[in-house]
């Protein structure tokens, strides 16, 4: 049979990657798919540039539509990023009737319904494992591997710069801005990083994976985000003194009243596999009924995890070019017409525990105070932790610890807390999940 020929839009890292892959396992690959593949034509923003793989026999262009338009490609990879141009580049491939492969988690996240809308009108596939958690392969897992169960609820540590920005911060005491610095430097962190730490990135991809994961339309909308950028050392030290590791940590988990659909800081017991996966590696959680909770761990980002993803899609797709559409593993691992229409709860209605960290000045009844407070709301405490005061400070640092309570009574006690005339500054909260086997 004829070669399957192949347009890559973009030549960066995973572009790079890609070709990397695609050039030294040839003989696998074509053993597995059944067909040889080869890239005929690619986009690069820089013709001229310098690149860690070899370009010999690639067509190379400045504008990506050129490649989409070229009639010799079947299959369009899109390894540009970013909402648009890759929205408009991806439906015209789709338009053309040719196959898609993406790892741009952000347009998936965004834009994914109306994409996978057209691709099924046209009888075409698009292929996304590379969207979340790079090499791991969680996309195919959720949608084929677990199929059989009802899956409950799953918590990922899907954004390897905040993973390793919080690693650092505890092995080494640093503050926040010191080791965002560091990541920089490094390169695990761009020089704007505002949707890596401020959990944008995290989101998109717990936005894909939920969306399979329960049979729901994707909904980025209303996912809730909340970043690292407030997290201090003193945090992350009181946090390891009490047992548990900070990590970002992005949660969907279906519930009676909906979905959950949640990215925040979030303290682990130590003793849990995730809470201890470091650096800029990724690690999801899976709790199926029949399979119980599984554990996916390894490099969330990197030109080759990234390009294993993507080169896996590409034999899926060859594997299937003859194949009936209708006979395909649906896009979002449900039947397109059988998405159900959960709702997305709002963060006020979820439950969860809570670290508060607040500064009290050192005299008899203030804790009597807040502890009545609390109360009040029927906020039950598991742990009080009080240090001494910092060197020329007149305020002692409380830690509590609260067991599980609605979040909109969370932010009633904090409210009244922070009225308090002994309380200096605002309360930090930090939310607190267990991770338990039979969490429901």
């Amino acid at each position: 049979m004829n070669p399957v020929k192949i347009g890559i839009l973009g030549l960066g890292t995973v572009g790079c990657g890609t070709v990397n892959v695609l050039a030294r396992n040839a003989g696998e690959i074509t053993r597995r798919a059944g067909r040889d593949i080869r890239i005929v034509h690619a986009s690069a923003r820089d013709l001229k540039k310098a690149r860690p793989c070899s370009v010999a026999g690639i067509k190379l262009t400045a504008d990506p539509l050129d490649v989409v338009n070229n009639p010799e490609v079947e299959v369009v990879i899109e390894l540009m990023g970013g909402y648009e141009p890759a929205r408009a580049l991806v439906l015209r491939a789709i338009e053309q009737g040719k196959h898609v492969i993406t790892a741009n988690k952000a347009m998936i996240a965004v834009h994914g319904n109306e994409i996978f809308a057209a691709a099924q009108k046209r009888g075409v596939m698009v292929a996304f494992e590379a969207a979340v958690a790079g090499g791991i392969p969680i996309i195919k897992t959720l949608r084929e591997g677990l199929a059989g169960n009802r899956i409950e609820w799953l918590a990922g540590i899907i954004n390897g710069t905040s993973n390793f920005i919080l690693t650092e911060m505890r092995e080494k005491g640093a503050d926040f801005a010191d080791v965002l610095k560091e990541a920089q430097r490094l390169g695990y962190a761009e020089a704007d990083p505002t949707f890596d730490i401020e959990g944008v990135d995290a989101a998109h991809k717990l936005t894909i994976l939920a969306a399979i994961a329960f049979g729901i339309p994707l909904q980025f909308d209303k996912a809730y985000i909340e970043g690292i950028s407030k997290i201090s050392r003193l945090d992350v030290m009181y946090a390891e003194e009490l047992g548990y590791r900070l990590k970002l940590l992005g949660i969907a988990r279906r519930t009676n009243g909906g979905v959950e659909l949640r990215v925040h800081p979030t303290l682990i017991p130590e003793r849990r596999l995730i809470a201890n996966v470091d650096g800029a590696m990724n690690a999801v959680l899976v709790k199926g009924d029949a399979v119980g909770p599984t554990m996916f761990y390894g490099a969330g980002a990197g030109a080759e995890p990234t390009a294993s993803a993507v080169v896996a899609d590409l034999i899926d797709v060859v594997r299937t070019l003859t194949v009936d559409p209708n006979n395909r593993v649906p896009h979002l691992a449900f039947q397109p017409d059988a998405l159900a229409d959960l709702p997305i709860l709002p963060m006020e209605q979820v439950e969860t525990s809570y670290y508060l960290r607040l500064h009290a000045l050192d005299k008899p009844g203030v804790l009597a105070d807040v502890t009545r407070i609390l109360a009040d709301l029927s906020i039950s405490i598991e742990a009080i932790l009080q240090k001494e005061p910092h060197a020329g400070e007149d305020t002692v640092p409380i830690i509590i610890l609260t067991q599980r309570v609605r979040e909109q009574n969370m932010n009633a006690a904090i409210a009244r807390i922070e009225k308090l005339a002994a309380i200096e500054g605002r309360v930090m909260r930090i939310r607190l999940e267990h991770l338990n086997p039979d969490w429901k």
